[in-house]
């Protein structure tokens, strides 16, 4: 048995279909410069208002990837949490997120290998309800047993 599993980690064991967690994240100006400088995307939609307001967004709009990363805080924090291995994920963006938006990161459980210790994820993000990012992950679990 390992016993020095972080703290909050589920492992594959104990894992089951319907299982969700969350989190909520507004996003800041702050957060829309500091991903700029680490991805080094510096697309003036994100980061400058006389541009953006010209665009077909009427405004400055975070990095979708941003708000994707909101899905992997979750899956690497909650749901299997410390010790997951991303394999795979699917995004489609359907609206916009701005300065100031209060984002809800949602992941589901919807299918299980558990020989293969394989999770297969709904992944949601909304804002006041509404869809702005959906996909799937495919990720591998921490196990308490050795391999």
């Amino acid at each position: 048995m390992l016993d020095n599993l972080p703290r909050g980690t589920i492992c594959i064991e104990d894992i089951e279909i319907g299982m969700t967690r969350h989190l909520m994240k507004e996003v800041t100006d702050r957060d829309i410069a500091l991903f700029a400088e680490v991805s080094t995307d510096h697309n003036p939609v994100h980061l400058d208002d006389d541009y953006a307001r010209d665009t077909i967004f009427e405004g400055r709009i975070a990095h979708g990837m941003l708000t994707a990363g909101l899905i992997s805080a979750v899956i690497g924090e909650q749901l299997p949490g410390h010790g997951t291995v991303y394999l795979g994920q699917s995004l489609k963006f359907l609206a916009p997120v701005r300065p100031g938006d209060m984002v809800r990161a949602e992941v589901e459980v919807t299918g299980m290998d558990i020989a293969r210790r394989r999770v297969t994820l709904d992944t949601r993000c909304t804002i006041d309800g509404k869809p702005v990012l959906k996909g799937e992950a495919t990720v591998l679990a921490p196990s308490r047993k050795f391999d």
